[in-house]
């Protein structure tokens, strides 16, 4: 088996449930307390006392309103819905921890890059280096209408308009501010040299930004850049972009040919492919015994929400499925959602198309991804097998209960691949992009980033 170290994240989303709908209900989950401070640092003091590299919190600006044509269901079974903003809980839990990484979801096509540029260096400096951008292009119609749209931006036109909003994020990051020219010079009066601070003077298809970045430099500049689309724009997309992809298939043959894709892609653009990390979505349901998880897998699954389940399904995919037969089988269909969604559902399982009936019960432990049951060895016999056979760098950790699912993870499993040389006994690096790749707090010098960086006057000369 693999020597390879295996990268943690937690996955987690400002509401209740997230990927394992009616599981709120469970005695034991605590995720209703999303709305209290106190949940998000009880959480990251958790995942650092484990070794976890990040936290990645998705998102969604919009509600689940494919199902039977109505957001009744997203609502009714708290399905993703309510939903508070990822970004400003970050600033709690970087105060309560030194080394944990936070992957925040924000949207290319509903917020515009000048002003979330500096919401991120922001969050860089208050963290000193510990952030990551989860590069999103919004599946969710409801969100395009509620922000002014007519309708949702065609699939592959969001990632053109996604390109743009990263070349206007990278000048403002990496070229707007020489690196030396925050000076703070108490005797002088000067804080800044405005000789070296610059206008950007973009201007595009779809954005006119002249001026200077709001913010002085941050630790990393530009943030860890994740990124999940596995259609075939978002993988170019991620090729040129990522350094971060998280994946979401069913099993390990998909995530191969998936890992495949993209490194291929990386390749392509010119880069490392050992310069992207590639985190598959699981969860861990983990008893002492493999009876006990066995055990509690049974007492999960009689919280399911079926009907958020498939509200959840419908808004990954863009398919309504109210009106099939519990037994027709899922066909895949081309639209605007999250392509790479669909197509992963359909191979569920082996041999055959699965059916409404088999998507209910798919979603309702684990949402996009798939989920393992077993005792600590069983469970880390698996993720060395996923990172062996399909060769992701590591993992997505969602929950089935939390912070059950974590704790469990961290006091039972954790031990057992840090034991096997997989998962770090003690952090490293200076901030984020430094503790994955071990090569600085910058961008790495093939990303296309890096062509923005502004070189100063006196070696241009």
């Amino acid at each position: 088996m693999t020597r390879k170290r295996i990268y943690l994240n937690a996955f987690d989303m400002n509401c209740a449930g997230h990927q394992s709908p009616g599981l709120w209900t469970h005695p034991e989950d605590q995720s209703h307390r999303y709305k209290d401070s106190e949940y998000w640092i009880e959480l990251a003091k958790l995942l650092e006392k484990g070794k976890f590299d990040a936290l990645f919190l998705a998102d969604v600006l919009g509600t689940y309103d494919v199902y039977n044509g109505s957001r009744d269901a997203a609502v009714r079974q708290g399905a993703q819905s309510p939903v508070n903003d990822p970004l400003l809980v970050v600033p709690l839990m970087s105060a309560v921890t030194k080394h944990l990484g936070f992957g925040v979801t924000a949207s290319v096509t509903h917020e515009h890059p000048y002003t979330f540029a500096r919401r991120i260096s922001t969050l860089d400096h208050l963290t000193k280096g510990r952030v990551g951008w989860n590069i999103v292009t919004s599946y969710l119609k409801s969100a395009a209408l509620n922000i002014g749209k007519e309708d949702q931006i065609k699939h592959d036109e969001r990632y053109d308009i996604a390109e743009e909003y990263l070349e206007v994020c990278y000048k403002l990051w990496e070229s707007s501010w020489e690196d030396d020219a925050v000076v703070v010079d108490k005797a002088s009066g000067i804080y800044a040299d405005p000789g070296k601070v610059h206008d950007i003077n973009h201007e595009g298809k779809y954005y006119k930004v002249p001026g200077a970045h709001l913010t002085e430099p941050s630790k990393q500049r530009t943030p860890v850049l994740y990124q999940a689309g596995a259609s075939k724009k978002g993988v170019a997309f991620a090729g040129k972009h990522a350094e971060c992809v998280f994946i979401g298939p069913p099993n390990i043959d998909i995530a191969r040919q998936t890992v495949d894709k993209i490194r291929a892609e990386v390749a392509n653009a010119g880069r490392n492919q050992e310069d992207v990390k590639i985190l598959s979505l699981i969860t861990p349901i983990v008893g002492k015994t493999e009876e006990e998880a066995h055990a509690k897998y049974e007492d999960y699954k009689s919280h399911i929400s079926h009907e958020g389940a498939l509200a959840l399904f419908g808004g990954w995919t863009g398919v309504d499925l109210s009106g099939y037969a519990p037994e027709q089988p899922l066909e895949y269909i081309e639209n605007d959602a999250i392509q790479s969604a669909l197509e992963n559902f359909t191979k569920i399982l082996p041999g055959r198309k699965p059916t409404v009936n088999d998507i209910k019960e798919y979603v309702g432990i684990g949402g996009l991804g798939p989920f393992t049951v077993g005792s600590p060895e069983q469970v880390a016999d698996t993720l060395e097998q996923w990172v062996e056979e399909s060769g992701v760098d590591g993992f997505n950790i969602a929950y089935a209960v939390t912070p059950g699912t974590f704790s469990d993870f961290i006091e039972l499993v954790v031990p057992i691949l840090q034991e096997r040389g997989l998962v770090q006994k003690e952090y490293q690096g200076s901030s984020l992009r430094d503790a994955l790749f071990e090569k600085g707090d910058h961008l790495l010098p093939a990303h296309t980033g890096k062509q923005y960086m502004r070189i100063p006057a006196s070696v241009d000369s």
